[in-house]
């Protein structure tokens, strides 16, 4: 998918599916340096420009700042909560803002097309999203595109019920014939 709009792959046919509800906006903060040093121990990402004052200063910057990874596993994690783990097949990110200590973030996220994608394993419904984050002064720090899969009964639903391996077939009676 692009930056702004999904492309169509082959196999791909544009349906509406069913989502589940986009969860409200989410808020994180006011975050401090602990936040990003936490992050770091966790990543393995140890930059001091991103927990040491001096360091930072010394770069050019007010103070340290966030990994940028840090931000976009937040949008991670809102959008597994929303659409399931297990369901991801596609994440991309773009950084375009700095997050310093003190800031708010506010996460969101909204569906921008669902499709059914036809291949060797079947079919399987799936739906393209554009996650946020942003700080409390409006910037986008982050925006993530992500591509889940969708429940096998949003499918079933869509394209005109079970499919010949989950249709049950009455049940046939002697007094039936």
């Amino acid at each position: 998918m692009s930056d702004t709009t999904a492309t169509t792959q082959p196999g791909t046919t544009e349906v509406s599916l069913p989502v589940p509800a986009t969860p409200p906006a989410r808020t994180h903060g006011p975050v401090t340096r602990t936040d990003f040093v936490r992050y770091q121990g966790a990543s393995g990402d140890m930059n001091p420009i991103h927990h040491d004052e001096v360091f930072a200063k010394a770069a050019g910057f007010p103070s340290p700042f966030s990994v940028g990874m840090w931000q976009a596993s937040l949008l991670g994690t809102y959008a597994t909560d929303w659409l399931g783990g297990p369901n991801v097949r596609d994440f991309r990110i773009r950084f375009l803002a700095q997050v310093w200590p003190g800031d708010t973030l506010t996460l969101g996220g909204a569906p921008l097309r669902t499709y059914v994608l036809e291949g060797a394993d079947g079919r399987e419904g799936r739906v393209d999203v554009e996650l946020t984050c942003r700080r409390q002064t409006g910037d986008t720090a982050v925006t993530a595109w992500a591509t889940f899969v969708l429940p096998e009964a949003a499918l079933d639903a869509a394209v005109g019920g079970a499919t010949p391996e989950t249709s049950e077939q009455p049940e046939t009676t002697e007094e039936q014939g």
